[in-house]
């Protein structure tokens, strides 16, 4: 078995990864972390889930300790979301309390006591940034933020931020960094656009690719054939009494259902919070950090923690609605099922999402087991993936084209 004594790490670092109870490394991180200790360019393309975040960080945290450097950036670390520049933060804090290592956080929806912390932090150095392209941008435009000593630059969930609209954004602040760096780009998808990305940040990178757009094999999957209108009565069915689950998740595509999800678990007497993007910043640590700390059974939740959270223990996966991008499927049970464990994944399908479904089944390239509602709370809606659906109007073929003609009128 490999062993974290083989990358000749620091007694510090040693000392961290004890303390947060890292055994071994994943596969992810016994490829990277040569490689970034080898001061290359890296494109790792891996899932959800894999220790992407470790892979990038052990490395960094020990070349920063070796050579600290006194009032200046060392690192610069960009995410799509201030929640996972937060937990990178948090990451950074525990794998590198002792040696010496510190970080900040740039994001937005803070106060203004918020900006001048970043400010303050942003002026004075500090070894390891970690923030948002938007966030970041507003600092550099006032000319206070000093990169020149910049050594290392990571992109993390790379394909997240371009699905964002940060190109540009990307591109802007690369125009600020020193040429002569070090840059490592993670991805858990590898769309042509992030081939155009890396082609114009790296310099003859290493590449890195595992288990790209599959489920972790530890994942249970089944999906349930339901009706819209029964999905509620169903979630409140499969969720009351599950003691064995701990932590339970469940997805939905729109804020509007997060809140009668909540409502509905709330009512049943269930233990559950909810995130979207209606909460302050502050209201969505403190709902997320009752679900860390076990006082919260349940988060519901749109697909801004489908990404980047690192929940540790996540026993059950509910996908109350099909995301839009089948990518998204593999990303929102990769909550579950993380770094060897097992988990549940259970998927809420309706009669319109079916041909959308199907298309997820090509992409984990398996057959997810299909069953119906239980009869106490209504019929099922039979699975016909291959069956087009045109949310109700009448299409007819005519030369070859579809033409939308409307309601035959009566005659």
């Amino acid at each position: 078995m490999p062993s974290f004594s083989d990358f000749d790490f620091s007694d510090d670092l040693l000392d961290g990864l004890d303390a947060m109870g890292f055994v071994t490394p994943t596969p992810v991180q016994e490829q990277a972390i040569p490689i970034v200790l080898g001061k290359k360019d890296l494109i790792a393309c891996a899932q959800t889930g894999t220790g992407k975040t470790a892979a990038f960080l052990l490395p960094v945290l020990e070349m920063i300790s070796r050579t600290p450097a006194d009032n200046s950036i060392n690192a610069l670390i960009i995410v799509p979301t201030r929640e996972l520049a937060l937990q990178i933060d948090q990451q950074v804090e525990g794998l590198g309390y002792f040696t010496g290592v510190n970080s900040l956080p740039v994001y937005g929806g803070g106060t203004g006591m918020s900006w001048e912390q970043q400010k303050k932090a942003l002026v004075t150095g500090v070894d390891l940034v970690i923030a948002t392209p938007g966030r970041l941008i507003s600092h550099l435009n006032l000319g206070y933020v000093k990169f020149d000593k910049v050594q290392h630059l990571i992109l993390d969930e790379a394909d997240r931020m371009l699905d964002m609209g940060f190109f540009d954004d990307l591109m802007k602040i690369i125009k600020y960094l020193p040429k002569e760096r070090q840059t490592l780009m993670f991805s858990a998808t590898m769309p042509p656009k992030i081939r155009k990305l890396s082609s114009s940040m790296l310099q003859n990178p290493e590449q890195i690719s595992l288990a790209i757009s599959k489920p972790a094999e530890g994942v249970l999957q089944v999906a349930y054939m339901v009706y819209d209108q029964h999905k509620v009565s169903l979630i409140r069915h499969l969720l009351s009494g599950k003691t064995k689950y701990p932590s339970i998740i469940v997805f939905s595509s729109t804020k509007k259902n997060v809140r009668e999800i909540h409502r509905a678990l709330k009512q049943k007497g269930l233990q559950v919070g909810a995130i979207s993007s209606d909460l302050e910043q502050k209201e969505r640590e403190e709902v997320l950090r009752e679900f860390k700390n076990k006082k919260l059974q349940i988060l519901v939740a749109t697909d801004i923690l489908s990404r980047g959270i690192d929940i540790k223990e996540i026993s059950l996966v509910i996908n109350y609605d099909i995301p839009m991008d089948a990518e998204d499927y593999v990303h929102r049970i990769g909550r579950t099922a993380r770094a060897q464990s097992t988990g549940v994944a259970i998927t809420f399908i309706n009669e319109k999402d079916q041909q959308r479904f199907g298309k997820i089944e090509q992409l984990i390239e398996m057959e997810v087991q299909k069953v119906d509602t239980p009869e106490d709370i209504g019929k099922s809606p039979k699975y016909q993936p291959n069956r087009r659906n045109h949310g109700g109007k009448k299409y007819y073929r005519k030369k070859g084209n579809f033409k939308n003609r409307g309601p035959r009128n009566k005659r």
